[in-house]
């Protein structure tokens, strides 16, 4: 059962499926079960209510030149203009987990999902204060959100079975240790049973 201070208010809450995406999701073993549970999650959270966005990570080829070389994750991309852009296949949202009309859907070019997109904005038009993540890596685009969110005061909330990492390590130790310093770590159960 659901401890009481995680209970979540559908009106100003958001489900944000990251990266799932065929190129991201082919570093981690058990992709297809991992999009199959956050498919679930983001169906009861519609049907409850809930606000749903998808975040991916894709350049247009005007973004390959704004990445700078000490961007050590990302320089690479710099001198392979076409890898991971806009408009590839590998760069679209997992079918299964398809956006509908009224979501919200950002592409973003670096690894959090705030700091290259507009979603504050939507977030804050939509008057949302409290974001719930699942995403593929746990310790890329999940990591980075968790951290900007906190430091904007958004209230966040991980689903440790909707996320991760090729790092199976890695994953148990951010879920375990690091996130709950600044965000209620729960499961997808937990979830259904707080929205009802």
């Amino acid at each position: 059962m659901v401890e009481a201070n995680l209970a979540i208010d559908s009106a100003r809450s958001i489900v944000l499926a990251m990266d799932f995406q065929p190129m991201v999701l082919r570093g981690v073993g058990n992709a297809d079960e991992l999009v199959a549970t956050v498919a679930g999650a983001v169906a009861s959270a519609r049907k409850a209510g809930l606000r749903i966005g998808y975040v991916r990570v894709a350049f247009d080829d005007a973004d390959y030149g704004q990445i700078s070389q000490r961007n050590k994750a990302f320089a690479a991309l710099a001198a392979n203009v076409g890898y991971m852009h806009a408009n590839s296949p590998d760069t679209a949202i997992h079918p299964d987990l398809a956006p509908q009309d009224d979501d919200i859907v950002v592409r973003k070019t670096r690894f959090g999902a705030l700091s290259t997109t507009d979603l504050v904005r939507q977030l804050e038009d939509a008057q949302i204060d409290t974001i719930i993540l699942a995403g593929v890596s746990t310790s890329g685009v999940v990591l980075s959100t968790v951290r900007d969110a906190a430091d904007r005061d958004l209230r966040v909330v991980v689903l440790s079975d909707g996320c991760a990492d090729p790092d199976d390590e890695a994953h148990r130790v951010l879920v375990t240790k690091v996130f709950p310093v600044q965000a209620d770590v729960i499961t997808v159960a937990e979830l259904q049973d707080a929205i009802g």
